[in-house]
């Protein structure tokens, strides 16, 4: 069998792609990647809050799939908006990568080690809600572009740090100097991040057969968990708003959340627990739970409610 796989073009996208075709190719399967330029990539410099969340990366491809150019789509799960067009549907989740979230500083040893109103890069609103609430002092500056981009710029001296997902250093094979892991229990992952979201489209049972190869049920189950409790708050990608869940070796789905006001100030957290099989309702639970402790408070305030 045949499959056309369209992505993103950029290195890390490509590299994505690659971890996917190379799993259907060990299928037997013949793939070719197909990279679709994206609006969040044409507007590359412009802040993804202004321009309405990272539903940018993924709209011109699922276009693409929905018109038959494609057959599979792989993204980066924590791209994707909540909801997904009808017609289409999240067929796998390969096994996940680090989620953790990178400070890059060199000499600073982490955020305690960065010097009174330091720099830091990046564009997201959860981290900068979280560094803020940490380090009120700590400037911070949005940053967009591809890894390397971005690197370069801390190269440069534009920042002295950058916040990145570690997911897509690894994935990369970069280990940039004072690279430094952030501990998920303080600075909780976005929803998705680490994770692939393979897509393709509701009525094509032969690709969807093929991609059960590519399916990790543990990744499934975070990756469930984490996708509900963002619906349940009715958030979107550009909110202060964090989700992590891990199965544990025991069986247990172990999810944690996180909302905040923009600035940091404010900032509900929670967290929930119990069989993986039931990850969905889980991400349910713990939204209802921040909801009622005023989670929606703070939504409204961030323009998302």
């Amino acid at each position: 069998m045949r499959v056309a796989l369209g992505t993103r073009g950029s290195p890390l996208a490509l590299a994505q792609a690659e971890i996917v075709a190379g799993r259907l190719r060990a299928g037997g399967v013949h793939v070719d990647v197909v990279p679709i330029r994206t609006a969040g990539d044409r507007l590359a410099q412009a802040s993804l809050a202004a321009l309405g969340g990272k539903g940018l990366f993924v709209k011109e491809i699922e276009e693409a799939l929905l018109d038959g150019r494609v057959d599979v789509a792989v993204h980066s799960l924590k791209d994707m908006p909540a909801r997904l067009p009808q017609g289409l549907t999240l067929a796998a989740f390969p096994p996940r990568e680090d989620p953790r979230d990178v400070l890059i500083a060199p000499g600073a040893g982490g955020v305690e080690g960065l010097p009174p109103g330091a720099t830091v890069g990046t564009g997201s609103p959860r981290r900068r809600a979280l560094l803020r609430a940490r380090r009120p002092d700590l400037r911070l500056a949005d940053v967009r572009g591809n890894v390397e981009t971005r690197l370069a710029k801390l190269r440069g001296g534009a920042y002295d740090a950058l916040v990145l997902a570690g997911a897509g250093l690894r994935r990369l094979g970069l280990e940039p100097p004072g690279a430094v892991a952030l501990d998920p229990a303080e600075f909780v992952p976005a929803v998705g991040q680490g994770i692939l979201a393979v897509e393709a489209r509701a009525d094509a049972p032969g690709v969807l057969a093929l991609l059960r190869g590519v399916d990790d049920t543990r990744t499934r189950m975070e990756a469930l968990a984490e996708r509900a409790f963002l619906a349940g708050l009715a958030a979107d990608c550009h909110t202060p708003v964090a989700g992590h869940a891990e199965l544990r070796p025991d069986g247990t789905l172990h999810l944690a959340g996180m909302v905040a006001s923009r600035d940091g100030a404010a900032m509900l957290r929670g967290a929930t627990s119990g069989p993986g099989a039931e990850a969905s309702a889980l991400g349910e639970r713990l939204a209802r739970d921040l909801l009622a402790r005023g989670a929606d408070r703070l939504l409204r305030a961030s323009g998302e409610a």
